[in-house]
């Protein structure tokens, strides 16, 4: 008997298919479907209701560059807040900096975290890290309350629709803005341009009045639907702030590969029908 999983993508009626050797862990927590599952080419896929939030071969795209232009953007980051996230792996990237101090890592589900731990080590290799304190709880209520100032705020967020759908909206920028430092840096992931552009639109107009500027830039991610993928970056300071200019190189043990200052610089580089969604 052969095993298949797909995953649908309603908006582009089309879908991704994996042959899977077998069910790692399927579990109903109290707030969605989580599912661990091996493919035939030994990858693991971490997916939530559905929908595929990472797999083991390509997770590195997503993770290094949700977590690395803003903190290489950010003169000496120190306090780093990550909302959802869960699975480990913008931790992981952040932990990197040796200037972090203190990351709060907070996803509402705590079995995210326990499942994680158990099947996908790579990713949450950083919950053995002091600096990191994990969270279940919600995110958009953590932010409301923060009452120290963050650095860098990371919304590694699933699709928004349902429980998502507040991490896309004007209330929580708002209170993200209010929790960031006088040079703090915002980076959401915002879906992508080919299928979600009107998410991506509606987004912009959404937090353009919060921000000092807000900057699109991009990523090839295979796992994710057409492989090209957006992330959000808002910039509080209304001088000085140049996000498109690394402030530093990633030395070579960090072990990336993908991001560099090179694709630090190109990946805000938009082309013209992306540009258009922005404008």
């Amino acid at each position: 008997m052969e095993l298949w999983f797909t995953e649908a993508h309603p908006a582009s009626h089309r879908g991704l298919t994996f042959r899977v050797r077998r069910v790692l862990e399927s579990k109903k927590s109290r707030y969605q479907q989580i599912d661990i599952l091996e493919t035939e080419d030994g990858e693991r896929l971490f997916v939530l209701d559905g929908m595929v939030m990472l797999t083991t071969r390509d997770e590195f795209v997503y993770h290094e560059m949700l977590a690395h232009v803003a903190l290489m953007a950010h003169p000496a980051p120190r306090r780093v807040l990550i909302v959802g996230g869960g699975d480990g792996g913008t931790a992981r990237e952040v932990v990197k900096h040796p200037t972090v101090e203190h990351v709060d890592l907070v996803d509402i589900d705590e079995d995210v975290f326990e499942l994680s731990r158990r099947h996908l080590p790579e990713t949450a290799v950083a919950f053995g890290d002091p600096r990191v304190h994990l969270r279940a709880e919600d995110g958009a209520a953590f932010v409301k309350n923060a009452r120290e100032p963050y650095d860098v705020v990371l919304v590694d967020s699933t699709e928004p629709i349902g429980p998502g759908a507040v991490l896309f909206g004007a209330q929580f920028h708002g209170d993200i803005h209010r929790a960031l430092g006088p040079q703090g840096l915002m980076v959401c992931q915002s879906d992508t341009p080919f299928f979600d552009g009107d998410t991506i639109r509606e987004l912009h107009r959404t937090i353009r009045p919060i921000y000092a500027s807000v900057d699109l830039y991009l990523a090839s991610v295979p796992v994710y639907p057409s492989g090209l993928w957006s992330f959000t970056l808002g910039t509080k300071a209304k001088q000085g702030a140049r996000p498109a200019e690394p402030l530093r190189t990633p030395p070579a043990e960090w072990g990336l590969k993908y991001y560099s200052p090179e694709v630090h610089r190109a990946c805000f580089a938009l082309p013209p029908f992306v540009a258009e969604l922005v404008r």
